[in-house]
Parts: C-alpha cells; structure tokens; sequence
C-alpha cells in the first residue's frame, strides 16, 4: 500500500511539475500584417515569426514575372517553420547547408524581434545571403538571427530566386508587361517593400533600414544601393566580400552583345531553350519554357558548375530599369542612392590572377611592374599560384571595397571599411588568413550554434569574444550609421586621406588605423582606372 501511495506521489509531483513547466513556456506570439494573422514561437527574450509569404508563389504562368502579391490568409497562419528555400542544386561541402528541401514555390522572409516591446521602433537589418546567385537560403544554422534582436534589433532575413529561376531573358519575355531578366533582384525589392509596408507591427521603424549582404549578397547591396527602383527603401547598407567594380562577373546587357564580345542575355536564354530542346522565340516557346519541371531549368547548376554552363546561363542583367548601369559606373559619378555604407573583405578572400609565372602573373601592371611586385612582396622562388591568389583577391575584393568607400564619402556619406582577418583558434594551423565567408558566424555571433567551418571543438573565449565584438560593431551601424560603441576598440571613419580600417586580427582583436596593405591597393588602382 505505502509502495502505491508513494507510486501515486510521484506520478503527481511529474504531473503538476509538467504542468508548471508548460505554463511557464512563453505564450505563443500572434501579429496583424498586411495579409493577415501570424502566430510565431517566443522565448524568454524573442519573437520569432518564420516563412512568411511576402509575394505569391513565383510558379506556373508566374515564372519569369515580377513578384505578384501575397493572397490574403483567413484565420491565423503558423509562422514557426522556414519556408522553402529557392529551387537549386545544393552544392556538397556547403559551410551553411540549407535545412529545407528546396522549391521553386520559396518566396518567404523570417523575422527576430525582441519580445518586449520598446516605446520606440527599433532599427531594422535585412539579410541577403551568398551562394553565387545559384545557392543559398535563409534556413542554414548560421544565419540565426538571435543574436542582433537581442540586442535592439528588428532581424529580417528572405530568399530570393535563384540561378536561371533569377537571371533569364527571352524574346518572348520582352513582349510582356513589366521588367525582365533580373528577377532575384526583383525579390530582393519587393521583400524591402514589404518591409516598408509591414515591419513596424513587429516593432521595427522602416525609417531605419540597414542590408547586409555577403557575397553574391554584397553584390547585390551594391547594385540596390545603385538601382533607382531601390531608392528609399534603406538609409544603410553592408557589403560583406561584395566587390564593387566592374572586373567580376561584370552583368549582361539585355538584348545586345556587349562590347567586350559577350552575348545578350536574350541570346543565353535562347541557347538555354535549344538545349532543352525548344525551338524558336515566341509565345509558344516561352511557355514550353514555363512548363519545364524545376529540375530542366536547374540543369545541373551550382557553385561547381556555374562556370562551365556561362553560355546557358546570364546572370546579373543591365535591364535598364532595375539595373540602369553598373555599380562601379553609378559610384563614380555619384549617381548611386545616398546612404551610409560598412564594407570590407577577407584576408584570404576569393580571387586568382591569370598567369603561371610572377612575369605574366604582373604584367598587366605594365611600366608599374616592378612597383607592384614590391607592394606585394613577390620574390623569385616564391609560388606563382599564391601570389596569383593574393593578386587576385586584392583585384576582385579588397580594392574594389575601398573604391566604393572612397566614392560614398567623395559623394557626402560616411563609409566605413573592414577587413577580417581572424581565424578561429582550431583552425589556425591550417589556414593562413581568413577565408572568404568565415566572417558570417562571427557577424551572427553564432560560432558556437553552427558547423560554419568546422570550428569542431577547441572554441576559446577569444573566439566567442570576437563574435560578440563583430556582432556588437555590426549592430550600432544598423542603430547610428557608426559601428562604434561603449567598450569596443575604435573603428576610423574612412577618409581618402586617412586610408584607414578595422582590421579584425587574428591575435590582438580588432584593431583600426591605417590600411597595411594601401601599397598593394595603390597598385591595383592604378590599372582599374
């Protein structure tokens, strides 16, 4: 009888604590938007409201069209899951593998939000995410947007399409109403405009609005900070290893060969058609075109294979309504949107100079070759293919950043300049510098939440530290346009006289001054100009 009783004990003290601990779980947020009710998942800190349609399902007849508007929802819509990541194939060895199947129905954004309502609308950041414009997502673990909303700001993160979902052009399509070829960017300005529209019911100003993007990302913050259908829509802008000029992956014109021989978009998109098998360039055409499965249109494509499938696929288009020019065009004549701007590469970014020996590898410097051998230190005997790497990174990144600085403050904006060049302590004794995209998990502050790298185990408080820091700098830019803020070493304004930046170092943490490797970024600018 004592064994029941205190069998029956137990089994209610499990029953009440169970209890107690379910009513002690934050209630389940809801929010009024413009299409209708959404219902999230709270913690002790945040709101967190996921896939959320904010244009309708680009499928069918909608395929290759300007994004359409969302269909008005009856009764509340769950918004505690990601919605699917665009139509791609997933590239093996992605640092931020996506966790959704991917679609070509993915036209979804995410919102973090602090849980407690402030009395004022809080600053805003909206995350556009690399992937060569032919991966990516929003769902991979590190691009959680916790950590910013935790401290004081509303985080928006959306997808947007992908590879020839997002870039296509066709005889057929000029015929119909609206823009055409740039259909990723497209997305990107309709989910800013959803933004404007609907972000202060979850506590966010659409006054303050700061993009980040890294990557095909930070490309893409170049080219909306230039395009004038983006105008108003943010007050800052993040370029995180985003170039800036005109030498990488330069865009397509629309319907006539460029004058460096390329073709139009128009004609890769015909080329595409032939090789599904589709004859001609009309109506009926386009909608064989349309009614391709997913799969035909992926074909094959992603960061392996873009290369090798140029002659199928544009990319970035000079559609001269979206993009009216290029960013580099749009920057030196001051004509680009006027905001602040944060920018910066990798110290071991992406980037490879043609030639197989130091002769060729610097002979585009012309009667400057010596100099820029200097500048970079290349001496006989050393590898042509790392001193090919260090050119070529400071070509296609680490110059083209500062030109942009150095324009939006020729043209009466602050801009402020970074390079990251921490490594986390694990993975010291096998990189040199910090790779190209390594510096996300520390922007996030998510390091210890995501497999970014394959930190694996062996994190030190000097990794978790410089999380915070680039988390925090990240931050009070969105808040103030100034990176800096109480307890955090000082980042210099970028002026062309000072030439100065914040190094994020890999021993002494983040340290700003003058560029050390102003000598190598000289040399290069002599030969973009």
């Amino acid at each position: 009888m004592r064994a029941v009783r205190c069998t029956s004990l137990a089994l209610l003290s499990l029953l009440l604590g169970g209890i107690a601990s379910i009513s002690a779980r934050p209630a389940s947020p809801t929010v009024e938007i413009e299409s209708g009710t959404l219902r999230g998942v709270a913690s002790a800190k945040l709101a967190v409201y996921k896939g959320i349609p904010y244009a309708a399902p680009p499928v069918g007849n909608l395929r290759w069209r300007a994004p359409q508007p969302v269909k008005p929802w009856k009764g509340v819509r769950d918004a505690t899951q990601f919605g699917h990541d665009c139509m791609q194939l997933p590239f093996p060895g992605d640092a931020a593998p996506l966790r959704t199947q991917p679609s070509e129905d993915c036209l979804y954004l995410n919102v973090w939000a602090p849980r407690k309502r402030s009395p004022q609308l809080l600053p805003v950041m909206v995350w556009i995410y690399g992937g060569g414009f032919v991966n990516g997502g929003t769902s991979p673990a590190p691009y959680d947007g916790s950590h910013f909303a935790e401290k004081g700001v509303v985080f928006v993160s959306f997808n947007y399409r992908l590879g020839r979902f997002g870039f296509f052009a066709f005889p057929a399509l000029l015929k119909e109403s609206g823009p055409v070829g740039n259909y990723a960017i497209m997305d990107q300005i309709a989910a800013l405009k959803w933004v404007q529209r609907n972000i202060a019911a979850f506590g966010g100003n659409p006054r303050e609005v700061t993009i980040v993007g890294e990557s095909a990302g930070g490309r893409s913050v170049n080219v909306l900070v230039t395009s004038p259908e983006a105008k108003r829509l943010f007050i800052r802008a993040v370029v995180e290893s985003g170039g800036g000029r005109d030498n990488h992956f330069p865009a397509d014109p629309l319907d006539h060969p460029a004058a460096d021989g390329r073709p139009s978009a128009v004609q890769i998109g015909i080329n595409f058609a032939r090789s599904m098998g589709i004859d001609g360039t009309g109506a009926k055409a386009l909608a064989e075109l349309r009614a391709l499965p997913a799969e035909k249109i992926v074909n094959g494509i992603n960061m392996a294979s873009m290369m090798r499938q140029a002659s199928t696929y544009s990319g970035l288009i000079l559609d001269g309504k979206i993009s009216t020019q290029s960013p580099e065009e749009a920057y030196e004549k001051c004509e680009q949107n006027p905001v602040e701007i944060m920018i910066g590469s990798n110290s071991a970014d992406l980037g490879t100079a043609p030639g197989k020996t130091l002769d060729a590898i610097f002979a585009p410097f012309g009667a400057d070759a010596g100099e820029a051998r200097r500048a970079f230190g290349a001496k006989a005997g050393d590898d042509p293919s790392a001193v090919a790497r260090k050119v070529g990174m400071v070509e296609t990144m680490t110059e083209p950043a500062r030109f942009v600085a150095q324009r939006v403050a020729a043209c009466g904006k602050a801009s402020y300049v970074y390079r990251f060049s921490y490594v986390a302590t694990p993975l010291r004794a096998k990189l040199p510098g910090a790779p190209h995209s390594s510096e996300i998990p520390y922007v996030f502050d998510t390091i210890g939440e995501s497999s970014w790298g394959n930190f694996g185990k062996g994190l030190t408080a000097a990794d978790y530290k410089m999380a915070d820091e680039a988390n925090s700098y990240w931050v009070n830019f969105a808040k103030t346009g100034d990176p800096n803020g109480a307890g955090l070493p000082h980042w210099p304004k970028y002026t062309p006289k000072g030439d100065g930046l914040m190094d994020f170092t890999m021993n002494d943490g983040p340290r700003g001054g003058p560029d050390p490797w102003a000598a190598q970024l000289d040399a290069v600018e002599r030969i973009q100009n």
